[in-house]
C-alpha cells in the first residue's frame, strides 16, 4: 500500500485537538486513530506494539540478522491535528496531474499559486487537498502514513536494518506531544519527527520560546473628578504595547529574526493584562528580548507607581541544535538518505517549535524530516502524492544508512 492510500483513510478520523481541556490526551476522540494504528501496526507484524492510557503508540521492528549492534533509530508523528480549522468530517480530493494553475475546491474556495507560490513547484503532481471545508490533515497523518509504509516495507522486505522504534503522539497541536512520552519506553538511541513540508526538508534549528503575562493595576475613579488620581489601566497597556516597538513583532521579521509578539489584550480602567509569546533562535538575542520586556515594565513602573504593572515570563522550549551539534551525523545521515532519494536537500530554521526540540531536550536528539504537505492549519492544506511517496524512500534510506558501516561511522 502506498503512503497516500494509508492518508486517505486517517484524514477522515476527527483528531482535533482541545487546546482547554487540560488533560492528556486533550481529546477522547484522538483515540480513534491511535487504536486503528494500534491495530495496523500489529497486522504488519510489528513487535511490542502498546497503547497508553495517555494515547501514546508504541512499536517496534527488531534488528535484522546481524545488524544487532547497529544504533536503534526512532520514527515518530504526531495524531491531532491543528485547532486553527475544522479537522471534521475532511472529504479528501485527489487532483492528478496538477497543471500549475488554480485549485477550485468543491467548496468554491480557491487555492491560487499567486496566493501559495508552493504550487509551482509542484506541478504534474498528483495532489489531495479537501473539500475547502475543513483542513486535511496532513500535518501530520501524512508523517504517520509514510511511516506506517516504510514499517510494512522493512517488515516485509529483504533488507538490512538496526532496531525501528515508531511512537505515534497525541496534542503536539496544543504543545503537549511529549507530555507523556517516555524515552526509556521508546527505546531509541535516535529519532526523527516526520512533520515538516517539503520532501527532502531537514530542520535542526528550532526557535528557543518563552510566554509572558503583563499584569496592569489601575486606579479608576469617576472620569469627572480623575484628574491627578486616575490610571487608566487599558490606556498603560496600549503605552507599554507601542514601547515594544513594531520591528521586532512578527510581521516584520523573517529567517532567524527573532521577535515579541503579543497574542491577546483586554482590560479596563481599573486592570489590563497582555499576553505575549518571545521567540528567537539565538539563546543570547532570546534573554536580550526578554530583557526588553523587564526594562520597559520599570519604565511603566517608575512613571506610574509602584504596584502598578506586574511581569511574569516562562520558558517554553529551547532550540534543538544545542543538542543536534553533538551527533550531527543525524543531519549529515538525512542529507545522504535524501541524495539517495533523488531529493534536493532543504534546510532552514523553523520559524516554531516541534515535538523533536521537546524531545532532544529529554535525552532524544530528534531533526524534523519533511512531509510533502503544505499549507498546513487552513483549509488550503495539501499534500504531494510523489512527495509522500519520496519520504518513504527518505526513512528506508535512513535506516540503511544506520545499519552500513559508513552509517556507523559517522557517530564517533
Amino acid at each position: 500500500m502506498r503512503a497516500y492510500e494509508r492518508l486517505l483513510k486517517y484524514v477522515k478520523i476527527h483528531t482535533t485537538s482541545d487546546p482547554d481541556s487540560g488533560t492528556h490526551p486533550s481529546a477522547e476522540r484522538e483515540f480513534d486513530l491511535a487504536r486503528m494504528l494500534e491495530a495496523e501496526l500489529r497486522e504488519l507484524g510489528a513487535e511490542n506494539v502498546r497503547l497508553t492510557e495517555n494515547c501514546i503508540v508504541y512499536a517496534e521492528i527488531p534488528a535484522s540478522e546481524g545488524c544487532g549492534d547497529a544504533p536503534a533509530i526512532g520514527f515518530i508523528a504526531h495524531m491531532d491535528t491543528s485547532p486553527d480549522a475544522s479537522g471534521e468530517n475532511v472529504k479528501p480530493v485527489i487532483h492528478e496531474n496538477y497543471d500549475g494553475g488554480d485549485i477550485v475546491l468543491p467548496s468554491g474556495r480557491v487555492t491560487s499559486p499567486d496566493v501559495f507560490p508552493v504550487l509551482k513547484t509542484l506541478v504534474g503532481d498528483t495532489l489531495i487537498t479537501s473539500d475547502g471545508t475543513t483542513l486535511l490533515g496532513a500535518d501530520d497523518k501524512a508523517g504517520i502514513a509514510e511511516i506506517m509504509t516504510a514499517a510494512e516495507r522493512i517488515i516485509s522486505g529483504n533488507r538490512r536494518h538496526g532496531k525501528i522504534c515508531i511512537a505515534f503522539t497525541p496534542d503536539e497541536e496544543i504543545g503537549g506531544g511529549t507530555a507523556c512520552f517516555d524515552v526509556d519506553e521508546f527505546g531509541a538511541d535516535f529519532a526523527y519527527t516526520l512533520d515538516g513540508d517539503v520532501a527532502g526538508g531537514i530542520e535542526y534549528e528550532n526557535f528557543n520560546a518563552a510566554s509572558a503575562t503583563v499584569m496592569i493595576t489601575g486606579v479608576n475613579v469617576h472620569p469627572g473628578s480623575a484628574k491627578g488620581i486616575m490610571k487608566n489601566a487599558a490606556a498603560i497597556a496600549c503605552e507599554f504595547n507601542t514601547k515594544i516597538g513594531a520591528h521586532i513583532t512578527p510581521e516584520h521579521t523573517e529567517g532567524r529574526e527573532g521577535f515579541i509578539h503579543l497574542t491577546d489584550i483586554r482590560g479596563d480602567v481599573g486592570s489590563a493584562r497582555l499576553d505575549y509569546i518571545i521567540r528567537e533562535h539565538d539563546k543570547y538575542a532570546f534573554a536580550a528580548l526578554k530583557d526588553v520586556m523587564v526594562y520597559y515594565c520599570g519604565q511603566i513602573e517608575w512613571k506610574y507607581g509602584e504596584g502598578t504593572i506586574d511581569l511574569e515570563i516562562k520558558d517554553s522550549y529551547y532550540n534543538m541544535i544545542e543538542k543536534i551539534t553533538p551527533c550531527f551525523h543525524l543531519v549529515e545521515n538525512a542529507r545522504l538518505a535524501a541524495q539517495k532519494a533523488g531529493l534536493p536537500i532543504t534546510e532552514k530554521p523553523v520559524r516554531g517549535g516541534t515535538d523533536g526540540a521537546m524531545l532532544s531536550y529529554m535525552g532524544l536528539p530528534c531533526p524534523n524530516l519533511g512531509t510533502g504537505g503544505f499549507n498546513f492549519h487552513g483549509e488550503h492544506e495539501l499534500v504531494s502524492v510523489q512527495q509522500m511517496d519520496a519520504a518513504v524512500e527518505m526513512v528506508l534510506n535512513i535506516a540503511d544508512i544506520y545499519s552500513e558501516s559508513h552509517g556507523l561511522q559517522n557517530l564517533r
